[in-house]
């Protein structure tokens, strides 16, 4: 998403249950601010509860047909499901969409609603369950909410392009893909068998969704019905329709697991503008295939599709609205000249087909592992077709964008996710872990090793946390702690008295500790390994001049009294 971005897959029950236990327990012990903070909504939104932990989604089938001129939609969900034996399901849709029916076996199901959760019973209370697959066929209508300002609010969009046509889609990350249609709404759950996007409009115009394009088939009433399959688990809010008047190109990558189609649908008008313009996708294609390894969605290939808003990460899809600029929207976001070489949106959110869509975070509060690898991506694409120099330079002045006003990880389990530093800080401080490894080949067979460990799978930040520390040799939780779930950036203070170089971390929590370069004059850098304790090192010159390598995110003060 842009910025104003022991493993758990749900296939086992039993997995299900653990999490809920988890979630159970947080909510009993867990911070009195928080349960003042947030609504039996949040809750029933953000957590593992008695209509969620019995089942697990195998595929969504969804049928959409919009009325373009009143802005509304109609639908039909197929949620092929397993059962381990639940007699409650609890179906996620936002006001003011409305479910009109629910049906199991040719029965109707009844079904109660509370806010923008629908309690469906599929069994009573005292019948036998019977485990195993089913499909639950649910049809549904309204009118969704409307982008004000999409992607970062959320919901529909309903505009025309330059020649006055339809363009129409949606966004949906943080508010939720049941703004529009019923679902699982949980990013925990994602349909292992992916999922099938059916949407039906005028035959004057396109149809674009995740995937391969399956079937077009022409209906009565100049209507074209189109059918777009993915093969992959996806996120739900990942599933998104394009509507307008657009024109296709192609080409195919030779990637790492072969070749790799890669599928352009651009407003008409701007074909030949967007031919020329979108080479940087090829190119991204080869440095985070580098870095991070294969791209995860060969069978369901690569797209690019022009967006009425400026970009979000839908998997297989890429949403795209940078106006064919360099840059984010014309402009450098870190004001050093380097970031107007390349396209930001197609760098940064394809960049989210490896963190955010092959590995997605169980919880929204974990959302850094969506965002930080990916605002990283941008300085790995950086050095890999521009050099280390520039790399370090591009991200050192993303720095001007932290705010430190919350933690980075949320609150659990009430769909909250933490500060909008995700970006920003958390590309710095995997920066800063890369310089404490200090072996670039390690590092990068860690990045490769995330994508391959978690492949298509469901995480959690313990599980990232303990990969790195466990594969690097390096216990890092200290420095996640303190990047991640405080605000505050370790400072170095020093003095230099008596022919001696005083040291210690300050503005750190009190288990911190982290080694860092620095260099003394104009000697060569060397390392040292405060705590909060003062330690010291001899002086054999008289030079004063004490740096702090730049690539580590930290302050510095000479005062070793703060």
């Amino acid at each position: 998403m842009l910025q104003r971005n022991f493993i758990f897959k749900p296939k086992s029950f039993r997995t299900n249950a653990c999490l809920f236990a988890f979630y159970f327990l947080f909510f009993l012990f867990g911070h009195s601010v928080s349960a003042q903070l947030y609504s039996r909504q949040d809750s029933l939104r953000g957590s593992l509860g008695k209509g969620r932990i019995q089942w697990n989604v195998m595929n969504y089938d969804i049928t959409l047909k919009p009325d373009i001129i009143n802005q509304n939609i109609e639908g039909l969900t197929t949620i092929t499901y397993a059962d381990s034996g639940t007699h409650l399901l609890q179906i996620d849709l936002q006001s003011p969409m409305q479910i009109d029916s629910i049906v199991l076996y040719s029965q109707q199901l009844a079904y109660t609603r509370e806010g923008n959760v629908y309690w469906v019973k599929v069994n009573s209370s005292s019948s036998k369950v019977f485990p195993g697959i089913k499909k639950m066929h649910i049809y549904f209508h309204g009118r969704p909410k409307t982008a004000k300002h999409a992607p970062w609010d959320g919901g529909f969009v309903w505009a025309k392009d330059k020649k006055g046509n339809p363009w129409i889609s949606a966004a949906c990350q943080g508010l939720g893909a049941s703004s529009w249609f019923p679902c699982k709404d949980t990013q925990s759950d994602e349909p292992d068998n992916g999922a099938v996007l059916k949407i039906i409009v005028p035959d004057s115009l396109q149809a674009i969704g995740n995937g391969r394009l399956s079937s077009v088939k022409k209906l009565d009433n100049h209507l074209d019905k189109y059918t777009w399959e993915v093969t992959s688990p996806i996120n739900n809010y990942d599933i998104i329709p394009y509507i307008g008047k657009y024109a296709h190109f192609s080409e195919q990558y030779k990637g790492l697991k072969g070749n790799l189609d890669m599928d352009y649908w651009v407003l008409a008008y701007n074909l030949e503008k967007a031919k020329t313009h979108f080479t940087d996708a090829n190119k991204l294609l080869t440095a985070l295939e580098y870095w991070f390894g294969p791209y995860p969605f060969y069978t369901d290939g690569y797209k690019l599709v022009e967006a009425p808003y400026l970009g979000m990460e839908h998997q297989s899809a890429i949403a795209y609205g940078n106006g064919y600029m360099k840059g984010y929207m014309g402009s450098d976001r870190s004001g050093t000249g380097h970031g107007m070489n390349w396209d930001f949106i197609i760098v940064h959110e394809s960049g989210h087909e490896w963190f955010g869509n092959n590995i997605t975070a169980n919880d929204i509060a974990d959302m850094w592992i969506h965002e930080s690898f990916t605002n990283y991506s941008e300085v790995l694409f950086t050095e890999y077709f521009y050099g280390k120099k520039a790399a370090d330079e591009y991200v050192i002045g993303l720095r001007k964008n932290i705010s430190n006003d919350i933690p980075i990880i949320g609150d659990y389990g009430v769909n909250k996710e933490g500060s909008g530093d995700m970006y920003d800080k958390g590309a710095n401080m995997i920066h800063t872990i890369r310089q404490i490894i200090n072996n670039d080949k390690k590092f990068r067979t860690i990045l490769r090793g995330l994508s391959k460990e978690f492949y298509h799978q469901t995480v959690s930040t313990s599980q990232i946390e303990q990969y790195i520390s466990n594969k690097s040799g390096i216990d890092f939780s200290p420095v996640f702690n303190q990047y991640l779930r405080t605000t505050a950036i370790p400072n170095f203070s020093y003095e230099i008295k008596s022919g001696k170089l005083y040291y210690k971390w300050t503005n750190v929590d009190a288990n911190f500790n982290m080694p860092v370069k620095i260099s003394i004059g104009n000697k060569k850098e060397k390392w040292l390994y405060p705590t909060i304790n003062i330690q010291s090192i001899p002086l054999k010159f008289s030079e004063n001049g004490i740096k702090v390598n730049s690539s580590f995110y930290v302050t510095t003060t000479n005062d070793i009294t703060q």
